[in-house]
């Protein structure tokens, strides 16, 4: 396909809204609609400032510069790749960080409750003086708790050392090594006598039905940390048998579940549930504390 006659930002914006509309990409990793990932990618491939497209839309544009918007268009569309990990980064609100394939492309509506610092639920910031993030990925969550609460000590612990190594990057960048420790763990298995003010989990949640209906952009994520069962709930199920033994007395556990509540809630009636209120409603994250969870 010839992009010769291409000449301006306001041409390849265009061509690249034509392209994904046309092969019908799915849109869950930042932005929800073409015209959206469109502009993102462009003024990303082109160096230029995420908030500032007018200045630049009749621009006429380097051969260079055409090859590389060529390159980033063909391969969203036509390989479907997601765009966070075409341009390296994903944002959480204003917060920036590094992605690559070992890690799943952060998308957690936690972020957003720890941005508020979990209130009305933690009144004092520095109360919290030890915090683990479960499954951490890339390390966002980790990260945002750190700044969240700055008398934290935050253990974040992945199965995955791709995903720590990851992790560490952002962690750098993020200036809090001294804070965050990095641990490689299965679960809770490397945390025996650790126990925590608050524990913090967006686990592996997707059910076996809705994985093999997974659009493509999603396959390009590692798929240890997409599926979790029949139902969506192993993962979580573990978190549940275990978290009390590693919280301090009146300690918070948050999870995050997906479109798992209403099976979650039949497994377990006997749990007390709050669900905290997120831009997509109260349906997706949890939060018990350490006396409501059960006993081993």
């Amino acid at each position: 396909m010839s992009t010769s006659e291409l000449l301006t930002v306001r041409d390849y914006l265009r061509y690249a809204v034509s392209r994904f509309h046309a092969a019908g990409l799915f849109f869950g990793h930042g932005s929800d609609n073409a015209w959206d990932e469109a502009v993102y990618l462009i003024l990303h491939t082109l160096h230029l400032p995420p908030d500032r497209l007018e200045p630049f839309l009749d621009a006429r544009l380097l051969a260079s510069e055409r090859s590389a918007l060529d390159e980033v268009i063909r391969r969203r569309a036509d390989e479907r790749v997601p765009a966070a990990y075409l341009t390296g980064e994903a944002w959480l609100g204003e917060f920036r960080f590094h992605v690559d394939e070992r890690v799943i492309v952060p998308r957690s509506f936690i972020a957003e409750l720890l941005r508020e610092g979990l209130n009305p639920w933690v009144g004092d910031p520095y109360s919290i003086g030890s915090a683990l993030d479960l499954c951490t990925g890339s390390g966002c969550l980790a990260i945002l708790t750190a700044l969240a609460f700055p008398a934290a000590e935050v253990d974040a612990v992945d199965l995955s050392t791709d995903a720590l190594a990851v992790a560490a990057q952002n962690v750098a960048e993020y200036g809090l090594p001294a804070q965050i420790n990095l641990i490689h763990s299965d679960a809770f298995t490397a945390l025996a006598g650790r126990r925590y003010d608050l524990i913090i989990s967006n686990p592996p949640y997707v059910d076996a039905e809705s994985v093999a209906a997974l659009p493509a952009e999603y396959l390009h994520e590692p798929e240890m940390a997409l599926g979790s069962g029949e139902d969506g709930l192993d993962f979580t199920r573990l978190i549940l048998s275990q978290a009390r033994r590693h919280l301090n007395p009146n300690g918070l556990l948050i999870v995050e579940i997906g479109h798992n509540r209403e099976v979650l809630e039949a497994t377990y009636p006997e749990l007390p549930f709050t669900w905290l209120d997120t831009s997509a409603g109260e349906d997706f994250v949890f939060m018990l504390r350490a006396e409501d969870l059960p006993a081993e």
